[in-house]
C-alpha cells in the first residue's frame, strides 16, 4: 500500500486518507453497471484504490437500491484489507422533510440493514443523507447519539445541509458530547456553493470535514467532453440542470429559483469553459498530471478539511484518482485556476 498521510475526519477519531472513493455508480444500472462496467471491474477499482492507500469508501442504501453496499461488502471480504466505511440514512421523503420517521428506531433499523448488506458490525461514518425540517432536526441528532453509543458507528455526519442547519446539528450533538464529523456537499471548481453559502466557513470554525461530492462535475472536469467528440450523456445533462434547483435550501438566496432553473448550466457550455480548460491543461502539463487530477487537487489545496470523493468504476479511474494526491498546486497555480473560473461565469 502506498503510504499517504492520514488525517482526522473532523473532530472524530476516524482517520482517513486525503481523498475517498464515491460509490454512487456501484450497482446503478442507469450509470452503466452491467453494461459499461461489471462486478469484476468494480473489484479491480477497489483493489487499485487500496493499493494506492485510498481506503475510505462512501456508499448509501439508495445507491443501486442497496447493491452498492452489497458490492462493497463483497470486495471487503474478498480482499481482506481494512477499510473505512461511510454509509447513510435517508429521511422518509426528501421532498417532504417534515415527515417523521415511521417510528423512532427506523433510522437505527436502516443502519442495521446497511450493516447486513455490508457484512460488518460497525461502520466508521453514518450520515443523514438529506436534511429534515428544522423542527425535527433534534430528533434525528438524538438518534445519531444512540447509534454511536450502540457501537454501530464510530462517527456521524450530515449531507446537503445549509449553514444554519449545519450549526444546529453541530450544537445538538456537541451538547451531548458527540462531534459532528462531516458534511457532504456538492463542491468542485464549477460548483462553489460551500464557499458562497457559508458552509465552508462554518466547517473551518467548527472543525467539520467537508466531503466534496461531484468533484469532477459529473465528468465535465475530466476534459474528455471538451472537443465535443465525446458528447455529454443525457444523465449528465439532466444532473447539471437539476443541480441548479437547490432542492435542500443550501444556496440560501443565491439567485432566484427561476433564474437558476432556466439559465443554461455553465458545465454544458463548452465555449465558456474553454479558457478554464486551457489553464487546467497548462497546469496539468507542469505537474505531469491529467486535468481531472488537477481538478481534484484544487479541492485539496483549498483546505485540508475538504475530502473529495471521486467515483471509480474500474482500474483506470481508480489509478487516476490516486494520482490526484501526494502533491499540491502552488498558490500561483491555484489562483490562476480561480481567476479562469471567475472569467468563465
Amino acid at each position: 500500500m502506498t503510504n499517504h498521510e492520514l488525517k482526522k475526519l473532523g473532530n472524530s477519531e476516524v482517520m482517513i486518507p486525503e481523498i475517498g472513493v464515491g460509490l454512487a455508480s456501484w450497482g446503478e444500472r442507469h450509470l452503466g453497471y452491467g453494461t459499461t462496467h461489471s462486478e469484476e471491474d468494480i473489484y479491480q477499482a477497489y483493489r487499485t484504490s487500496l493499493d494506492n492507500g485510498l481506503n475510505f469508501f462512501d456508499t448509501a442504501p439508495g445507491y443501486g437500491g442497496g447493491e452498492s453496499e452489497c458490492l462493497l461488502g463483497k470486495c471487503f471480504r474478498k480482499d481482506g484489507r481494512p477499510i473505512v466505511i461511510s454509509t447513510k440514512y435517508a429521511p422518509p421523503n426528501m421532498f417532504e422533510p417534515s415527515i417523521k420517521p415511521r417510528k423512532p428506531c427506523e433510522m437505527l433499523e436502516s443502519l442495521d440493514k446497511s450493516l447486513q448488506r455490508l457484512g460488518v458490525e460497525q461502520v466508521d461514518l453514518f450520515t443523514l443523507h438529506f436534511p429534515p425540517s428544522k423542527r425535527l432536526l433534534d430528533e434525528y441528532m438524538d438518534i445519531f447519539v444512540k447509534a454511536i453509543k450502540s457501537g454501530k458507528t464510530r462517527a456521524v455526519g450530515v449531507s446537503n445541509f445549509s449553514e444554519s442547519m449545519l450549526r444546529m446539528a453541530h450544537k445538538r450533538l456537541a451538547d451531548q458530547g458527540i462531534p459532528l464529523a462531516s458534511i457532504q456537499s456538492g463542491y468542485s471548481i464549477l460548483q462553489r456553493n460551500p464557499e458562497e453559502n457559508g458552509v465552508l466557513k462554518s466547517c473551518r470554525e467548527l472543525k467539520v470535514s467537508l466531503i466534496a461530492t461531484g468533484p469532477l462535475a459529473q465528468g465535465v472536469l475530466t476534459g474528455k467532453h471538451r472537443s465535443g467528440q465525446v458528447p455529454l450523456s443525457r444523465f449528465q445533462r439532466t444532473i447539471a440542470q437539476l443541480s441548479r434547483i437547490d432542492w435542500f435550501g443550501e444556496m440560501e438566496g443565491n439567485g432566484s429559483f427561476f433564474k437558476r432553473l432556466f439559465t443554461r448550466p455553465r458545465s454544458l457550455n463548452k465555449q465558456k469553459l474553454e479558457p478554464l480548460f486551457a489553464v487546467l491543461e497548462d497546469v496539468a502539463k507542469i505537474h505531469e498530471k491529467t486535468i481531472a487530477q488537477v481538478a481534484v487537487n484544487w479541492l485539496l489545496t483549498t483546505d485540508p478539511l475538504v475530502v473529495p470523493i471521486p467515483g471509480a468504476k474500474n482500474m483506470r479511474q481508480a489509478s487516476e484518482n490516486a494520482g490526484a494526491v501526494g502533491w499540491r498546486l502552488s498558490q500561483e497555480e491555484y489562483q490562476r485556476i480561480n481567476q479562469a473560473e471567475i472569467e468563465s461565469r
